[in-house]
This record gives C-alpha cells, sequence and structure tokens, in this order.
C-alpha cells in the first residue's frame, strides 16, 4: 500500500510526463480537464459546468451553418487619437494585441446563415484588450446594425466587454450613444435584435446596446454589471446581495430573459431567428 506523500508524488509524476497544453485546472472547481475533451464540450466544464472564455471565431463557428459566415469591415481598427501614454503606450498595447490574437479589432461582424435564415452578427472577443469598446469597436457594430436594416436582416450581438477603452477618452464614451442609436434604427425597422451575454459584459456595453435587445439571454454564471462591487458600495454606502451581478440574480430581478447552456445555444438561437425573424430560410 503506497504512502500518501508517494500518490502525491507520483500524481506529479504523471502531471510532469504530459506534454505542455494538453491539460488545464479548471477555474472553478480546480478538476483537472484534457483540453481535447472541452475543446468537445465546447469549452465548458463537464464536472462543474464553469463556462470558460471562447474567442469571436469559436463563438461564430458554433452559431451558424458552416461556411456561411461573411465578415465586413475587417480591417477596421482604432488608432490613437489622444496619443495616451498612461500605464504604457495605447499603440504598443494595440500592436500587442494584434498579434496575440489576429485581429484588427476586439469584435468580429458580418452576416451568416443559421438553419438557412439569414442574420447579421457581432462577436465580441475578450483577448483584444478585455473586448474594452472605443471608437473602431462602436463603428463597426453600427455598421452590422446598419447593414442589418439595409437587408432586413435579424441581428444578434455577443458581448463580452470590460466596458469602455480609457485610452480613447470620450470618443469612446460616444460609442455608447452611437451604438444605442443604431439598434433603435434597426428597431424602428421592425427588425429584431438578441443580445447573448457572456462572463464577463460590464461597463458602457452593459450600459449601452447589451441591455437593449428584444430578447437578452445569458450564459450560466456569467458576471453583468456596469461599476464593479467595491465602487458600487463606496457610493452608495450600502451592502450589496449576494451574487447580484451573476446572470442568475439578474435573471431573477427581469433584467434578461433566459439563461442558456452554451451547448443549447444553437438550438435556442434557431428557434429565436425562426420565430423573431420569419423563418425566413434561403
Amino acid at each position: 500500500m503506497s504512502s500518501p506523500n508517494n500518490t502525491t508524488a507520483n500524481n506529479q509524476q504523471v502531471k510532469s510526463d504530459i506534454p505542455a497544453g494538453l491539460w488545464l485546472n479548471c477555474k472553478s472547481c480546480s478538476e483537472l480537464l484534457y483540453q481535447s475533451s472541452l475543446e468537445e464540450n465546447l469549452q465548458v466544464c463537464p464536472s462543474c459546468g464553469f463556462h470558460f472564455s471562447l474567442t469571436a471565431a469559436q463563438r461564430i463557428k458554433m452559431l451558424v451553418d458552416p461556411d456561411s459566415f461573411q465578415e465586413i469591415d475587417p480591417s477596421l481598427h482604432s488608432c490613437d487619437p489622444l496619443n495616451f501614454s498612461g500605464d504604457g503606450s495605447y499603440a504598443e498595447k494595440l500592436l500587442s494585441s494584434k498579434q496575440k490574437t489576429n485581429l484588427q479589432e476586439a469584435v468580429v461582424c458580418g452576416s451568416a446563415t443559421l438553419n438557412r435564415i439569414p442574420y447579421a452578427l457581432a462577436a465580441m472577443d475578450f483577448r483584444f484588450m478585455g473586448a474594452s469598446m472605443g471608437s473602431a469597436v462602436g463603428e463597426k457594430i453600427t455598421r452590422m446594425l446598419e447593414m442589418a436594416v439595409q437587408r432586413s436582416l435579424p441581428a444578434l450581438i455577443v458581448t463580452a466587454s470590460g466596458g469602455a477603452r480609457m485610452q480613447e477618452g470620450i470618443l469612446s464614451l460616444m460609442q455608447m450613444a452611437k451604438t444605442s442609436a443604431a439598434v433603435m434604427r434597426h428597431d424602428e425597422a421592425g427588425l429584431p435584435l438578441i443580445i447573448i451575454l457572456t462572463n464577463p459584459t460590464t461597463g458602457g456595453v452593459t450600459a449601452s446596446f447589451a441591455s437593449l435587445g428584444d430578447i437578452i439571454l445569458a450564459e450560466p454564471k456569467a458576471l453583468i454589471g456596469f461599476a464593479g462591487p467595491r465602487v458600487i458600495k463606496q457610493t452608495t454606502q450600502a451592502d450589496l446581495p449576494e451574487g447580484f451581478q451573476s446572470a442568475e440574480f439578474l435573471l431573477e430581478h427581469g433584467f434578461i430573459d433566459r439563461i442558456v447552456e452554451r451547448k443549447k445555444l444553437r438550438r435556442e438561437l434557431g428557434l429565436l431567428l425562426h420565430y423573431l425573424g420569419g423563418g425566413r430560410a434561403i
């Protein structure tokens, strides 16, 4: 019979024998997970149901018919209008994010079909500067919604964001009004907007287009809010309810319509497009 120390040593030896990148620990339950199994489960922990972040490309692949996505404005990107140098050069951070993600900005927009029903979509990518909303992100989302109006398409936005991009100052905050106005024009055209809130969705994104959908879905346990708990407590001088910025709390209080597990999102979206979009398959 082996001792606990021997067992620990053996486990460590097994881990050391596994090539790097093949396994990781769940951020929620610390369960040892193999990357291949996690990918097969749509980046959801099979033990506790924790939803890992997805890239914009992974989101799009999950929610569209094969080979149906057509990107718009792929080269549109932010510059450095304020010559921001606080906490590091903004231009350097933009370059670093582009190299790390192979994206030009924190959102990918275009058109696609699901179950042969056409729609417009935008998917935010948290790897790119926390998917903060600067001038280019706001412009790309606005153009996507304007395209949807021109083509009479329902629209979907998958959010994940740390909020407004501070390096662009007021130019970033202006995107809240611009995207909200684009949502209104889409609504006035009688077209549905579906929002999928993922972890985390905060700040100016939450306070603008992310809260304006006709149908607002969220992934389980997603962090959704405007300011952080510490800032809110300091401002209100009040004790905050447990889990008040979770998807579950917001569902209970009517801010979102449904919490949908990732494995069910494709079917849910397909049904919504069929019902709200008139089922106009091509």
